[in-house]
């Protein structure tokens, strides 16, 4: 498994080929529609991240000391946020994901490119990955 700072490294270079940010979003998009399906009856609202205008659901399972997530939302781009998170910090153990400083999302300039909404959902999105880290730690 590679390092998270890898993972950091990939997505910055991913990232740093795109000039426009109308193709970033693009690829946001496409991260989206990677995400493993999330079955409708786990669609509950005790899996709701809250703090986000779209409705995103995160579930977790912690095999071996490390913590796996899937997620879904009803909105494309938010879909894509949530799965580039997933991609850095799913198969992690919880000091890993309490170790990061999530910078990465400043790196690809991702936090000052999205509405003021959707950037407060990105930051519940990270607080709520943090949270089941310390609740697994």
């Amino acid at each position: 498994m590679k390092s998270l700072q890898e993972i950091e490294n990939e997505i910055v270079d991913e990232f740093s080929m795109f000039d426009e940010w109308l193709d970033k979003y693009e690829y946001i998009i496409e991260l989206g529609k990677n995400l493993n399906n999330y079955p409708e009856n786990e669609k509950t609202d005790e899996k709701l991240i809250k703090g986000c205008q779209s409705r995103v659901w995160l579930d977790h399972k912690v095999e071996d000391g490390r913590i796996y997530f899937n997620a879904d939302s009803d909105a494309i781009i938010t879909k894509g946020i949530i799965s580039l998170l997933i991609n850095l910090y799913s198969g992690r153990t919880p000091d890993e994901i309490l170790s990061s400083d999530f910078s990465v999302v400043d790196k690809i300039g991702l936090k000052e490119n999205l509405s003021p909404t959707r950037a407060n959902g990105l930051v519940s999105m990270i607080a709520k990955i943090k949270e089941i880290a310390v609740k697994n730690s």
